[in-house]
C-alpha cells in the first residue's frame, strides 16, 4: 500500500587492539529519509487501500481516468524484483475498496461500485488466497460502506468510519453520508460485531497498527449545503482505538488538515503521504509527516516528489512504498507512479 559497522576487538598478547578502521561511532546517527523511484505499478489508478502480506505488498480496484471508469485490476509487488505482476482480478470492480491480511489471506471489504457521480457502497467482503490466486466471497459488512478504514489487530478485522448509504436505493455519491461506525470482523467465528462509534464521523483517513493499536488520521467531512451539494472539510485530527479496552483517544492532531491521503507504520511510527483539499482552496499536497506516538508530536518528513491524494502506501522492512493517486483535485489525472521513502536503522 524499509535497515552501523560493528567494532572488532583483536587480542594480541598481551594488550588487545580496537580496530576502528572504516567503522561509525556508536553515537553515530543514520541518514535522513530520502526519496528513490521504484517500478510503476501496472495502472495508473487512485482511491487505494492496499496491505502486505509475506514481503509483497497488494493492491485492488480504483478509480481510472477519466472518473467513469473503476477498476478490478488487482496486482502485487515484489520488492526483490521490483516488478509488480498482475493476479485474480477482483470479482467485481471497486474503488475505495480496503485490503487487509490475516491467516495468509487477503479480505477486500466493501468500497463503491460505479463512476462519478453514480457512486453506490457496496457491502461485499471478497477474501484472495495467495496460494490458489482466487477469490471468493465472505461475510458481507452489516451496511454497505467505502471510504473508510479497514486494519487487523488481535487477529480481527476493525472497520471504522467512511461513507454509507444515506437511504437503501442511495446510487449517487451526495447519497451517501459520513459515518462513526465502528465494526470488527472475527474470520474464525466468520462474524461482525457492532463496536462503539468512533469519536469522529469521517471519509477519506488514513490509518495504521502501532503496538497492536489502531491510529486513524487526517480524512474529511462532506457536510451537506441548502443547494444540496456538499462542502468538504479537511480533518486534522488522530484518534487512537485499543482493541484491548475497546476505547478511543484523541492525540496531537496533523500539523496540517490533509484528506484523502496514505499513511503506514516503521518502527514504532506513523507516517502518512499527501492528499488533498477542496476547500477554502482546491490543492493537492506533498506534504509527508511522521508522528511518534510516546512524545504525542509529529515532525515533517521530506515531501513526497510528485503530491497526490488517493494514493497508497505500505511498509517493507526500511523502506515506505508510497503508490498511485491523482495528481489534480477530484477523481480524475490518476497515475502510476512509485516513489519509495529511504529510512534508516534506529
Amino acid at each position: 500500500m524499509p535497515i552501523c559497522a560493528g567494532v572488532v576487538r583483536l587480542l594480541a598478547a598481551p594488550v588487545a587492539v580496537i580496530a576502528l578502521a572504516g567503522a561509525a561511532p556508536a553515537h553515530a546517527q543514520p541518514p535522513p529519509p530520502s526519496w528513490s523511484t521504484a517500478a510503476a505499478a501496472g495502472v495508473a489508478r487512485q482511491e487505494l487501500y492496499p496491505e502486505v502480506l509475506d514481503g509483497r505488498i497488494y493492491v485492488a480496484g480504483g478509480l481510472l481516468s477519466p472518473n467513469t471508469g473503476y477498476s478490478a485490476h488487482f496486482e502485487s509487488y515484489d520488492p526483490a524484483a521490483d516488478r509488480w505482476t498482475r493476479l485474480a482480478t477482483l470479482p467485481q470492480a471497486r474503488h475505495h475498496i480496503a485490503l487487509a491480511a490475516q491467516g495468509g489471506l487477503i479480505y477486500g471489504v466493501g468500497g463503491f461500485s460505479g463512476g462519478f457521480p453514480n457512486w453506490q457502497a457496496q457491502a461485499d467482503v471478497y477474501v484472495y488466497d495467495p496460494a490458489t490466486d482466487r477469490w471468493r466471497s465472505s461475510v458481507p459488512l452489516p451496511e454497505p460502506r467505502a471510504e473508510g478504514v479497514v486494519a487487523v489487530a488481535q487477529e480481527r478485522l476493525y472497520v471504522v468510519g467512511g461513507r454509507v448509504r444515506a437511504s437503501a436505493a442511495a446510487s449517487h455519491f451526495n447519497a451517501h453520508t459520513d459515518t462513526a461506525r465502528v465494526e470488527v470482523f472475527d474470520p474464525r467465528t466468520a462474524r461482525w460485531e457492532r463496536l462503539a462509534d468512533a469519536p469522529s464521523a469521517r471519509n477519506s483517513a488514513a490509518s495504521a497498527v502501532i503496538d497492536g493499536k489502531l491510529y486513524v488520521v487526517g480524512g474529511r467531512q462532506a457536510l451537506p449545503q441548502p443547494d444540496g451539494s456538499l462542502r468538504q472539510v479537511n480533518l486534522a485530527t488522530l484518534e487512537v482505538f485499543d482493541p484491548a479496552s475497546g476505547a478511543w483517544t484523541t492525540r496531537a492532531p496533523l500539523p496540517q488538515a490533509q484528506g484523502g491521503l496514505a499513511a503506514a507504520a516503521h518502527r514504532g511510527k506513523l507516517y502518512v503521504f499527501g492528499g488533498e483539499q477542496w476547500t477554502p482552496a482546491q490543492k493537492v499536497f506533498a506534504d509527508s509527516w511522521v508522528y511518534d506516538p510516546a512524545a504525542d508530536r509529529w515532525a515533517p518528513v521530506p515531501p513526497l516528489p510528485t503530491a497526490r491524494h488517493g494514493l497508497g502506501a505500505a511498509t517493507l522492512g526500511d523502506r515506505i512504498h508510497v503508490f498511485g493517486g491523482g495528481l489534480q483535485v477530484g477523481g480524475n489525472a490518476a497515475t502510476n507512479v512509485h516513489e519509495v521513502l529511504v529510512l534508516g536503522p534506529p
